[in-house]
């Protein structure tokens, strides 16, 4: 499978857990869905375009998601008035992430129809060049995000055994603690599918292990090799 690897960051950013509407929290890390989104913005498909677009992009590509930075978060109060009434105020409050930085590795599988493959190519070579249509969001509109190319590759067919990273794991996987370099462990149910109605389904979200910043996680399980011309890592992909 042709993969690309890249650098995300940005000051701020917000990735909203759907069962938190009035004051919403965030995940942890960029998750699926908001990747696809991004690679929406990337491309400069208009939001009801896109819509046919999320679940082919779902099921098409891979990804997984290692921490360059600790995560971080803080409450933020905003005041929203209606329009009708402009001393009537109602404050709320969201979960933001301070500092978010990851690498993230997408992978196109093989067998993919022409129009998910033509949106990855592209992607790739937008990224390739430093262009986007689009503002690329970190979730929400007031949070920009930085894309910056790292490198590409192949990922290999999915093996199973023990093995290395410094990405996530899924619960599935059978943790060694004893050879893992993490001192602590975050834990995320995420999302990996949205139909074309923007809605995350919940039979498809994940639950996940990740190490702090820099850190290995050692396990047993099912992973991805990433292959480039100078190196390998492992990886377990969504």
């Amino acid at each position: 499978m042709k993969a690309l690897r890249l650098n995300i960051e940005g000051r701020w950013g917000h990735f909203r857990k759907a069962e938190t509407n009035n004051n919403p929290l965030s995940h942890d890390f960029i998750t699926k869905t908001a990747l696809v989104g991004l690679i929406g913005a990337v491309n400069g498909v208009e939001r009801e375009p896109m819509k046919a677009f999320f679940p082919k992009l779902c099921d098409g590509l891979l990804y997984g998601v290692q921490l360059r930075h600790e995560v971080k978060k803080q409450s933020w109060g905003f005041t929203f008035r209606k329009a009708s009434d402009v001393f009537q105020q109602s404050p709320r409050y969201m979960e933001i992430l301070s500092q978010p930085a990851y690498s993230v590795l997408v992978a196109c599988r093989d067998d993919v129809d022409a129009e998910t493959g033509d949106m990855f190519e592209r992607f790739c070579h937008s990224i390739r060049h430093d262009r986007a249509q689009f503002t690329p969001v970190l979730g929400t509109h007031n949070c920009p995000a930085d894309l910056l190319f790292d490198t590409e590759g192949e990922v290999a067919d999915e093996g199973s055994g023990s093995f290395e990273t410094e990405g996530f794991i899924s619960k599935a996987h059978k943790l060694d603690l004893k050879n893992s370099t993490s001192s602590r462990f975050g834990f995320e149910k995420i999302p990996t599918y949205q139909n074309d109605d923007f809605w995350n389904l919940p039979e498809r979200y994940e639950t996940v292990v990740y190490p702090n910043a820099g850190s290995m996680l050692k396990s047993e399980g099912q992973f991805f090799t990433f292959n480039t011309a100078s190196q390998s890592s492992q990886w377990f992909l969504l």
